[in-house]
């Protein structure tokens, strides 16, 4: 019966979700060890989402759609090029140096990563007497610290890996030479950090235009230009934005219609039935299926630093939700108890609306 209610429908609906960004994750790797330039893919991907959420924005929000002003457009343009162009080309250029397991890794931190960038940019003020504030300090301080174990430490390999001598596997050990985990590890960081950014510009953005399809649609067809543009600092080369490889054209097909599009379209519906905080809780469940991915689909070697320093992320990541969890009763209960029933009315229809929800892109 909890099936037929609707009670386990978000939950299975994230674990999907995961489970299909892990899959593009591995992927995706699999199409850049190949040799094809990571922002041709990030062009392709961002086109196809354009293309797949178009008409559902359009006939969507056809009446709810405000006008789209300039001054609307120029906000979403450097929007979609912090959010998109700029956290695909560092996100996909350290994918290449390392692993989907560790891109992942990367990914379950953007909470935290979000919170410290609202402190940078004062967005959202520190009480340190607050244990709920307490507790976010300690899981962002518990995620950067698995991510500096990531980054630095490998340890013994826990599987073994093929002893087919393939045009990948040359490309597997190229990636696993410590320089370029290094190198990889810190493009990732820096692609969390424009995606965390993001987050904070979106959410001022909706504030205005409050519609989550449209925005989307607008910043997928921004970043696609932006993208393209940005491919011809690698490369000027035509043929290489022709994929004749069915592996690389399913890839790319695959990780913008289903990875950008459709898991963008459920993320959003679970935000509104359950709220942001359910939905990062099932951030992990890509991290496990990209390491099953990664190791199935890739032949990669697991080490015993990818677990332990993806255990500490998960750890940190879960310590980090539930001060966010305290933070957000705390606040409730300061609210008069006159005016709670009121407040919390308009605050609950405010949200339905959209208002107050972040466009859930994926990096």
């Amino acid at each position: 019966m909890g099936y037929c209610d609707g009670k386990w429908t978000p939950v299975i609906i994230m674990i999907m979700i995961n489970s299909a960004l892990g899959l593009a994750n591995a992927l995706v790797k699999k199409v850049l060890d190949g040799g094809v330039n990571h922002m041709v893919i990030a062009t392709y991907r961002l086109a196809i989402s354009t293309v797949f959420l178009a008409p559902i924005a359009y006939f969507w929000e056809r009446r709810t759609r405000p006008k789209l002003t300039f001054n609307i457009l120029v906000q979403l343009f450097f929007s979609a090029l912090i959010g998109a162009s700029l956290t695909q080309y560092f996100f996909l250029l350290g994918l290449s140096y390392t692993s989907a397991t560790l891109a992942c890794a990367f990914i379950s931190m953007t909470p935290a990563i979000t919170f410290v960038m609202a402190l940078i940019f004062r967005v959202e003020k520190l009480n340190m007497k607050s244990k709920a504030v307490m507790g976010m300090v300690m899981g962002t301080l518990i995620c950067i610290g698995g991510a500096l174990l990531l980054t630095m430490y490998k340890g013994v390999p826990l599987t073994k890996l093929h002893k087919l001598e393939t045009h990948h596997s040359i490309n597997n050990k190229s990636a696993m030479k410590p320089e370029n985990w290094i190198i990889g590890c810190v493009l990732l960081f820096a692609g969390s950090c424009c995606f965390g950014s993001w987050m904070l510009i979106q959410s001022k953005v909706n504030d205005k235009y409050p519609c989550q399809y449209s925005s989307t649609v607008i910043l997928s067809f921004f970043g696609t230009i932006q993208c393209a543009l940005l491919s011809l600092i690698k490369s000027r080369d035509i043929s290489t934005w022709i994929l004749t490889d069915k592996l690389d054209i399913m890839t790319v097909v695959y990780a913008g219609a289903v990875a950008q599009g459709i898991c963008t379209v459920g993320t959003s519906w679970c935000i509104r039935m359950r709220g942001p905080i359910f939905t990062s809780v099932f951030t992990p469940v890509g991290l496990i299926f990209a390491t099953l991915f990664d190791f199935s689909i890739l032949h990669r070697q697991i080490f015993i630093g990818n677990v332990i320093g993806s255990g500490i992320v998960i750890f940190g990541l879960y310590i980090f939700l539930l001060g966010k969890v305290s933070q957000m009763k705390e606040e409730s209960a300061k609210k008069l108890p006159s005016h709670f029933g009121e407040e919390e009315e308009e605050n609950d229809e405010h949200y339905k609306k959209g208002h107050l929800m972040v466009v859930p892109m994926t990096p």
